[in-house]
């Protein structure tokens, strides 16, 4: 009964707008992001409902947040990104702030989103949970230094989502790659490492999600220095030994999913999609891709 009566005069304060909900669901992001400051996360997606009675999220599905703090932070350097820790550490608050309202969501709030918004927003926050592990360690030489002697980076509870404490092993491998079989996901997740795939300069959304992932793919296997064919052998990133189940679930193998992506050769994608080429894995440079 009391959040009830708490509730009461913010409910009617959105009455007009619940009403233009109900026949148009799209108007939430004309909602201003400040709302998120004084909800309780336990009432976030309580406010408003469409017709179909599910909760109407007013999280910012734009990630607008995040993608300021990527284009003051993200240098990038050919087919690769570098990324400004030290700025960033001194000067922090806006991203401290996003975190929070990644923390914020519920699982049930989440689970009433589309996919697309559900990868989109797991993979902002496997990458911007990865930056604030760095700052949080810096000055750091390699995400591997960070942690003990029997633990992992990745195996690190430091973050809160749906009200639990975790790591970001658990946002890659056990939701992530678990729930939505996109192997393009490996592209898009950032390590904080050279040897992993560019941080994207932008947040990813749920309306763009299948053409940044597809950039995503290309640029990373288009980038010579770790991917490339030389006579009868591809030469790919060790990604694609650590995750060949991911890449050979919707293909029969591996070099049919990099085919699309690796080259345009009529003569090299019928090879690649007929598994003729044998396979070299390079080295992976875990060094932190710092920007000077």
């Amino acid at each position: 009964m009391r959040k009830t009566l708490c509730l009461i005069p913010l409910l009617i304060a959105f009455q007009t707008l619940a009403q233009d909900l109900h026949s148009n669901p799209s108007k939430i992001n004309e909602i201003p992001k400040t709302l998120n400051e004084k909800i309780s996360p336990e009432n976030r997606t309580l406010l408003v409902r469409n017709k179909h009675k599910k909760p109407i999220s007013i999280f910012d599905h734009n990630h607008e947040a995040w993608s300021q703090i990527l284009k003051d932070h993200v240098l990038v350097v050919g087919s690769t990104t570098q990324f400004k820790y030290k700025k960033l550490k001194s000067n922090s608050e806006n991203f401290n702030k996003y975190l929070t309202e990644l923390s914020l969501v519920s699982q049930k709030e989440f689970d009433h989103w589309s996919p697309h918004q559900q990868i989109a927003f797991l993979i902002n926050a496997y990458n911007a949970f990865t930056v604030k592990l760095i700052i949080d360690n810096y000055p750091v030489k390699s995400i591997k230094n960070i942690g003990g002697l029997f633990t992992k980076p990745w195996k690190i509870d430091f973050f809160h989502i749906f009200g639990k404490q975790h790591h970001l092993d658990w946002i890659e491998h056990e939701v992530l790659r678990k729930n939505y079989k996109e192997p393009r996901i490996h592209f898009a997740v950032n390590c904080a490492s050279i040897g992993c795939p560019a941080l994207r300069n932008e947040a990813y959304t749920a309306e763009k999600l299948d053409q940044q992932l597809d950039d995503q793919a290309k640029l990373f296997l288009k980038d010579n220095s770790r991917n490339y064919i030389k006579e009868n052998t591809l030469n790919l990133s060790k990604i694609f030994d650590w995750f060949e189940e991911d890449f050979s679930h919707k293909h029969p193998h591996v070099q049919a999913f990099v085919a699309p992506y690796i080259t345009e050769n009529p003569r090299l994608l019928e090879r690649l999609r007929n598994n003729k080429f044998n396979i070299r894995y390079t080295s992976y440079d875990w060094s932190l891709n710092e920007a000077p």
